[in-house]
């Protein structure tokens, strides 16, 4: 029996809609936009730059500020290797701030920088992942040459007040950088109402394909290319575009856009009866993250019980205890452990990343089968009988 997908953070299925709307890229316009002596590159250059007005038109951007690359790893990694190696070179010094529990694609970025002499100063949360942007303030340097504050985490949902702190690095006159992978589609991302300056995106999060995504760059921002060779992209990202890729990345976009908010009320909706079952059925467990966060997802650990022996139990359906990229951390979620949390909930933690397949009857069997699989783990565990609900409330923020 296939089981029931419930991991939209980690990927989502490619809507048949955006198939369709590759297909023709695979064999009749096959053509490499940059080989524009014939009808064949300048009809694929030609549909590059429809699907770039497509992405620029959805955030809220100019075109030419829109750069596709290979996903949201690249387009983290050209933001902040770009700006930083910039200032480094121009400056002599260069400082970046970001917060604790960005994505590793983040994280590892800033740690290799920082080997390299850029001063990084990363940020705490609060207990339910916020960054307090009084902080980002407090961090800024004459140095600072940028700020990198995800818009949404994809392990407990938490939503960054990304606008409030736009402004006050516009005020200071430094480039704010967002990954808004996990927000793009689910709630609204408009770069010039945020004040962001880049913003990376990735197509497989919003039911497009793997392997392509963007890079918002404001047309002021000094951006060190990282991969040299043909000068696509005016000369920030060289490489053979992916044109099959950037079509399905605009498709994608588009649906997104046009169903996000009904579709986001239904999930949120899904997920709110998901945390009332659980917490009516199972006790000891704990909420991470923000009852506001993003509306597909939630983050509960089940006290006294292995996440990844949960997972296993609950062999109907597909999910996952974080990020993708951490599935083998020996010390649990980074993400988790960063809010405070002790090492047994980081391990006792699942995610629930809900998606447009899913409906009520798959929450209420999901329900079922968690009460089920949680009280017998917690029979066979060597651990003390588990404690009445203490369902941690988290805060509505706005």
């Amino acid at each position: 029996m296939t089981p029931i997908y419930m991991d939209h953070h980690a990927t989502t299925p490619v809507a048949p809609e955006v198939v369709q709307a590759m297909l023709p890229y695979f064999t009749m316009e096959f053509g490499n936009p940059a080989s524009s002596t014939h009808s064949f590159g300048q009809r694929a250059a030609q549909d590059v730059e429809r699907a770039r007005e497509v992405v620029a038109g959805i955030l809220g951007a100019r075109a030419r500020e829109v750069l596709f690359t290979s996903g949201a790893t690249e387009s983290n990694n050209l933001a902040l290797r770009g700006v930083a190696e910039e200032a480094l070179e121009r400056r002599g010094s260069a400082h970046l701030v970001t917060c604790a529990i960005e994505h590793k694609s983040i994280l590892d970025t800033v740690e290799d920088l920082q080997r390299r002499g850029v001063a990084v100063t990363i940020l705490p949360t609060d207990e339910h992942g916020f960054v307090a942007p009084e902080a980002v303030k407090q961090a800024l340097r004459s140095d600072t040459c940028l700020v990198s504050i995800q818009m949404a985490n994809s392990e407990i949902g938490t939503v960054q007040a990304v606008a409030t702190i736009g402004k006050l690095c516009g005020e200071a006159h430094v480039p704010l950088h967002t990954d808004a992978v996990q927000a793009l589609g689910r709630i609204p991302v408009d770069v010039q109402r945020l004040g962001v300056r880049l913003l990376s995106l990735s197509a497989h999060k919003v039911y497009g394909p793997k392997g392509v995504g963007a890079l918002y760059c404001h047309r002021r921002v000094r951006l060190r290319e990282q991969m040299t060779g043909g000068r696509q992209e005016r000369g920030r990202r060289s490489g053979t575009l992916n044109v099959p890729g950037i079509i399905g990345l605009a498709s994608a976009l588009q649906r997104a856009a046009a169903d996000r908010e009904p579709e986001m009320i239904r999930q949120a909706a899904l997920r709110d009866a998901l945390w009332v079952g659980i917490r009516e059925r199972i006790p000891d467990v704990m909420r991470n993250g923000a009852s506001d966060g993003l509306p597909n997802n939630l983050n509960v650990s089940f006290r006294h019980v292995e996440g990844e022996a949960l997972l296993m139990a609950v062999k109907k359906f597909a999910l996952s205890s974080g990020s993708a990229c951490t599935s083998d951390q020996p010390q649990g979620s980074y993400v988790i452990r960063a809010l405070g949390r002790s090492r047994e909930d980081a391990h006792s933690s699942i995610r629930f990343g809900l998606g447009c397949g899913n409906t009520l009857q798959h929450v209420e069997q999901l329900v079922e089968d968690l009460a089920a699989a949680v009280k017998r783990l917690r029979a066979l565990a060597p651990v003390e009988p588990p404690l009445p609900a203490t369902a941690t409330p988290a805060p509505v923020r706005r």
